[in-house]
């Protein structure tokens, strides 16, 4: 018991607990953050254990300085303490992905320092009731300690599992096939793609003519059944067909296994058995420009081209990018800022939505500029593209035609995709490649209404109008342009998204060259 309520002991709890924000999401279970990091782990990693390691040795020395005094001890242990409620709130928000409106933030903090003032006064009514609970409140912190010395242990371990998270992957290279492909496929993945705002209930005014002009040429499919609702999973699922629900994922951020929802069983996840292996065994050459997936890192084996991206908030807003002393200075550098900007003497750190502004747009970019690259090159005959529109939050501003300065519509980022899909239709034509090519144009879900966005803080006016006050259409956009189709067809069947990978083998067989033996294969 003397141990557990040591000054150091219970610093290191205290330290565990303020920092939980920062440690949690590389320590937890499912290694998502681990996952989806496109830069380097280490430059993460190694700053969130030195300022661990610091704070602690800091709050150490001022908790052992403090014992002879009782006012100093009784302020210190206050002020530790009722900090706790403001700190544990923004971890869990951050952790569970819900919104503390800023009168909830300021109720806690209105609450807290009310109970400091009302302990640390000369006469304060709850001094006594403090000092009554706080050997209690030294053992819980004593006992968080233990937990602690586990989660460092666990940052330790996972840090040295992904110390080359992200190294020069050494790709599956193309042979010259003796039976070339009859044509070039191309699929196309538009982040969050709706049937229902494309085709069915389109907001007045929003003109979307490359949609128009795909649908005219292409086989529509209007009732399409998700693969499901997160693009975690449904992206796996679409390469392998299985029915994912769940992933497990290694401390090195590498995909080991697929959830079956169908039989609830784990499968171990095998690049050689998904549509890339089968392309390749039908003499095609793969490549891919793909978001939020760590392709290249998952499916090296069986990809002759890849690049994929995606920038978000690590813990700390660390920059994966970087270097571990640019991330051990950053926090400084950002407080800096803020003051200035307080003072008057210089513009403030951007904004968490800033922030996601500038990370959102810049993976359009990248991602635009590669995915031009592979298609302007002829020998990848089958390219998959995963492009982060019109995923909100929305960052276009398509009134201005521009990024934006603040966060816009679900509405504008379809009308974002429009532009981007004219500008392939458009390069291929160019290249001389948009007839004779299929090509594959769908969501990986629908817009996820009432099941995400309408309760973010990203919801905007034209959001709640276009959806009708939140309502969710599960349907993603699919459509299926032939080699050399001039003219429209539908799908009016129920389709499942989850054929997609037999979709594709068909195709690359050479089984399909008319709207009409698509129609077939879909009854099937």
């Amino acid at each position: 018991m003397r141990a557990l309520t040591h000054p150091a002991t219970i610093a290191f709890g205290l330290t565990n607990l303020y920092l939980l924000s920062l440690t949690w999401p590389l320590i937890s279970s499912g290694h998502d953050r681990v996952y989806r990091l496109a830069g380097s782990a280490s430059v993460i990693f190694i700053p969130v254990m030195v300022y661990l390691l610091a704070l602690w040795v800091l709050l150490a020395a001022l908790l052992t300085l403090v014992q002879r005094w009782e006012r100093p001890r009784r302020v210190i242990w206050a002020a530790s303490i009722l900090i706790m409620p403001w700190i544990l709130l923004t971890a869990f928000a951050g952790f569970f992905e819900f919104d503390v409106p800023h009168w909830g933030r300021f109720l806690v903090w209105l609450a807290s320092s009310i109970a400091f003032l009302l302990i640390v006064a000369p006469k304060g009514p709850l001094r006594r009731a403090f000092e009554a609970v706080q050997p209690l409140v030294s053992t819980v912190l004593g006992t968080v300690a233990l937990l602690g010395v586990v989660i460092f242990a666990q940052l330790l371990w996972f840090g040295w599992q992904a110390r080359d998270l992200n190294p020069g992957t050494s790709l599956h290279r193309a042979q010259a096939a003796t039976d070339p492909p009859r044509q070039r496929i191309i699929w196309i993945v538009l982040d969050e793609l709706s049937y229902q705002q494309v085709y069915e209930r389109r907001f007045p005014g929003l003109e979307l003519p490359a949609f128009d002009r795909l649908a005219e040429q292409s086989t529509v499919f209007t009732r399409v059944a998700p693969g499901g609702k997160f693009t975690r999973e449904v992206i796996p699922a679409l390469f392998t067909g299985i029915p994912v629900d769940g992933l497990s994922v290694s401390g090195a951020g590498l995909l080991t296994a697929v959830h079956d929802n169908s039989s609830g069983k784990w499968r171990r996840f095998d690049e050689h058995q998904t549509v890339f292996q089968d392309a390749l065994d039908r003499g095609y050459s793969t490549g891919i420009a793909g978001w939020y997936n760590p392709y290249c890192r998952i499916m090296p084996g069986v990809l002759d081209h890849c690049y994929w991206m995606y920038r978000e908030d690590t813990p700390g807003r660390f920059s994966a990018y970087g270097s571990v002393e640019s991330n051990l200075v950053a926090p400084f550098h950002r407080l800096a800022l803020y003051l200035r900007h307080r003072f008057g003497l210089g513009t403030g750190s951007p904004s968490e939505e800033q922030l996601d502004i500038k990370m959102h747009s810049a993976d359009y970019r990248d991602l635009l500029n590669v995915g031009d690259a592979f298609l302007r090159d002829p020998s990848i005959t089958f390219l998959f593209l995963h492009m982060p529109v019109p995923h909100p939050l929305g960052f276009y501003d398509r009134k201005n035609r521009r990024v934006a300065a603040r966060h816009t519509s679900y509405i504008d980022n379809l009308a974002l995709a429009d532009l981007y899909l004219g500008h392939v239709q458009a390069l291929l034509e160019r290249e001389g490649q948009w007839d004779s090519s299929t090509v594959v144009v769908m969501g990986d879900h629908s817009w996820r209404t009432s099941l995400i966005w309408a309760h973010s803080a990203g919801w905007t006016p034209e959001d709640r109008a276009a959806s009708r006050g939140g309502q969710f259409d599960e349907r993603p956009a699919y459509l299926v342009k032939l080699p050399n189709q001039h003219s429209a067809a539908r799908v009016n069947e129920k389709f499942s998204a989850m054929r997609t990978r037999a979709l594709f083998d068909v195709l690359f067989a050479g089984r399909l060259q008319t709207p009409e033996q698509l129609q077939r294969w879909v009854q099937q």
